[in-house]
This record gives C-alpha cells, structure tokens and sequence, in this order.
C-alpha cells in the first residue's frame, strides 16, 4: 500500500497528490526560489515525476521557466506557487506548504552561501548542490 498525501493551489483549483516518500526535503536559499516564493527561504520536497500526479484543474496550471533548469507553475486563477519541475534532476519539487498532510522532514539546506536568514538547526548546509545533483557537495559552517 502506498501512502498518498494531497494538497491544493491557494483557491483550491488545483489539486494535486503526491505518493509514496519524497526522496529528499529540505530548505534552498538560493536568490530565485527567495524570489519566486517571497521568502527568505524555500521550504521543498523533491519527487520522481510518475509520483506527482494533478488530480484537479489541469487547467489552470501556468508556468514560467526563466532557466532551462526551473519549470515553475501556479495555478492561472489565484496565483498559488505548486511545484517547480527541474529538468536536470530529473524531479519535482512541491512546495512543502502545498502538501501540508505531509510531515516535514528536512534534511539539509542547499545554496546556504546565499542565505539572508541563517538557521542554526544542525543540518547539513550546502554551499550549492549534493555531488549527485551537480553540485560541489561542500559543506559549509552554520
């Protein structure tokens, strides 16, 4: 039996599931997801594509792609941020405020060398990405 977890766009056009465990959570502090999402930092969880499916309003879903590496998309009617498909890595993220059914669970932080609010949370912070996503895999201190 697989666990399924749901959630939904800010109007509630759009709904989405995400199934089975993510295969990493976690906090980006990059300038672009900071921007995208008007915060500080972004909270994601990051899926295999054939574990995210739109249950609802397929419709609505807009998108923008200011590199090659983010696909963002939001629902057209209220705004709402849903997900960001990386074509690079292979994998979603949903925002992990668009699922709130599942637990939050984060394991790292990556791009922590942009932050402009430190955490000190004893995980891991990168300066950009894990080695097996492309990037340097360095550490750096809280």
């Amino acid at each position: 039996m697989t666990s399924a977890n749901t959630g939904k766009c800010f109007c509630g056009s759009v709904e989405i599931e995400v199934q089975g465990a993510p295969e990493a959570m976690g906090y980006c502090h990059c300038s672009s997801c900071r921007s995208w999402s008007a915060s500080p930092v972004n909270a994601f969880t990051l899926w295999k594509p054939e574990n995210v499916k739109v249950l609802k309003g397929s419709e609505y879903i807009g998108r923008f792609m200011q590199t090659e590496k983010s696909d963002r998309q939001f629902c057209t009617k209220c705004g709402g941020h849903l997900m960001t498909f990386h074509p690079p890595f292979g994998l979603f993220d949903v925002y992990a405020s668009t699922i709130p059914t599942l637990k939050f669970n984060p394991g790292l932080h990556v791009n922590y060398v942009e932050t402009v609010l430190p955490m000190k949370d004893g995980l891991l912070k990168l300066k950009d990405f894990p080695s097996e996503l492309g990037g340097s895999g360095q550490a750096v201190a809280e």
